[in-house]
């Protein structure tokens, strides 16, 4: 198949891991979400190969990378190398943290992305780099 649907809440109900590698089947890298509850302290740790990004999709998270501490909203993005210890909390006493956590080891692919339809190059580059 060349493509899948689903929704959070298709992939799972109540506070913990979604499996999106598993429910859109995607082989090439891991990817999952994570729901934590209002206060949640999340937990310190590191990884052997996989570098981690997280995007905060709702909430806000508390993200621990040595001493650096940071708060951050909706939309929010930060990278930690994989053997980096972080800890990611849920910095509100009310509202749930939901994040998408890629993982994924091997580097860069260049760039390969081409227009179906050439018409829509001079849109593209209106759009940015």
């Amino acid at each position: 198949m060349g493509h899948s649907f689903s929704s959070l809440d298709e992939l799972g109900t109540g506070y913990g891991f979604r499996k999106v590698r598993r429910g859109l089947g995607v082989t090439a890298f891991g990817v999952n979400a994570t729901v934590f509850p209002p206060g949640f302290e999340g937990f310190l740790h590191y990884h052997d190969e996989q570098d981690e990004p997280y995007f905060v999709h709702a909430g806000t998270a508390r993200v621990e990378v040595g001493d650096d501490v940071r708060e951050l909203g909706p939309g929010g993005l930060v990278h930690v190398e994989s053997k980096t210890p972080r800890k990611v909390s849920n910095a509100s006493a009310t509202d749930d943290l939901v994040l998408l956590v890629v993982g994924g080891k091997g580097g860069y692919v260049e760039r390969d992305g081409h227009l179906v339809d050439p018409g829509d190059a001079e849109r593209r580059a209106a759009l940015g780099s």
